[in-house]
């Protein structure tokens, strides 16, 4: 603006200049100090809540496991004898404590379905359609019911004469025992988690097409990429990062099957996993020292499972522009 402020006919008016005020010495007038000089330990007490639940919670249990798989405490009496790795080595000697771990293939092939088929509604929701967040909703749903509901819920489903033959009579299969048979059981609750677990990758999936550059999709159509081709060079390659990660938790939640199979069967018809085979030891043998060798043996497979996945497949930082 200018200085000068007309007062009358022709008679500039010039406004009093006032001196800038002196900076005074003093707390409120120091520089502001350089990003790269804040304190090293500014964030820990910000982290020291969530650090000490996750020691409390996470670690100090593993480490209490670690400790019983050395006795062979029955979990009920205080005397704890220390007896080495003799748990380990009866683990290791007995065959019949690692043969439920082929139950948990089924499990495994359950979960590449799973996953196939959540990335497939995930990719189909996340264009512009009618009734999408319905649609979501739907899917997304037998994730919000519990684990136990879920397992009475089909228990009637597959019993002889229940929902599931019925159906299938109408198109002239004859009834099966679905969860007598033991070359149908597993196939039987694999689909269960399934249809359970679908909702979470879905979400998992569709957070991350979401999060794709629309600019990508525009250059793809202009291009004449279809439909299968915008997810094959575009979404896929995109959303990398966020499969290998479903996989790692389809693999460790295939080895550490619990709810479904001992709600509905209990391990039995040759439907027991190895969580279950450990649950029985602790509290049906009181064998509390060599259960906690299992889980640690499990707790072993499943790092190194991850561990193997991740030096095969590594992460990639996907670069969207």
């Amino acid at each position: 603006m200018s200085a000068f402020r007309v007062a009358g006919p022709g008679v500039p008016h010039q406004e009093p200049q006032v001196a800038p005020p002196r900076h005074r010495r003093g707390p409120s007038a120091r520089r502001p100090r350089p990003a790269g000089s804040r304190r090293w330990y500014t964030p820990w007490p910000y982290l020291l809540a969530p650090l000490a639940l996750l020691v409390l919670f996470t670690y100090v249990p593993v480490v209490d496991m670690f400790v019983y798989s050395l006795t062979d405490w029955d979990g009920l009496g205080p005397v704890r004898n220390f007896v080495g790795a003799d748990n380990y080595v009866d683990l290791f000697t007995r065959p019949r404590f690692f043969q439920v771990l082929t139950v948990s293939l089924f499990y495994l092939a359950g979960s590449a379905v799973q996953m196939v088929v959540a990335l497939y509604f995930a990719t189909i929701l996340s264009f512009d359609i009618r009734l999408r967040n319905l649609f979501k909703g739907i899917l997304f749903f037998p994730y919000l019911v519990n684990g136990v509901a879920i397992g009475f819920v089909f228990l009637y489903f597959f019993q002889p004469g229940g929902t599931l033959d019925t159906v299938l009579g109408a198109f002239g299969v004859e009834p099966r025992l679905w969860l007598g048979d033991p070359d149908l059981v597993n196939t039987s609750l694999a689909g269960v988690s399934v249809w359970r677990f679908m909702g979470l990758n879905l979400v998992l999936f569709i957070g991350a097409i979401q999060s794709i550059p629309p600019q990508l999709y525009e250059a793809a159509s202009l291009d004449g990429a279809s439909r299968w081709q915008q997810f094959r060079f575009v979404i896929a390659p995109s959303i990398k990062p966020i499969i290998s990660l479903s996989a790692i938790l389809a693999i460790s939640g295939a080895l550490s099957v619990f709810e479904i199979p001992f709600i509905m069967t209990g391990g039995s018809n040759n439907s027991e996993t190895f969580v279950i085979q450990t649950i029985k030891l602790a509290f049906n043998f009181n064998k509390v020292g060599l259960a906690s060798a299992a889980a640690v043996v499990l707790l072993a497979i499943v790092l190194l499972v991850t561990w193997l996945q991740r030096l095969l497949v590594p992460d990639e930082r996907v670069e969207q522009s």
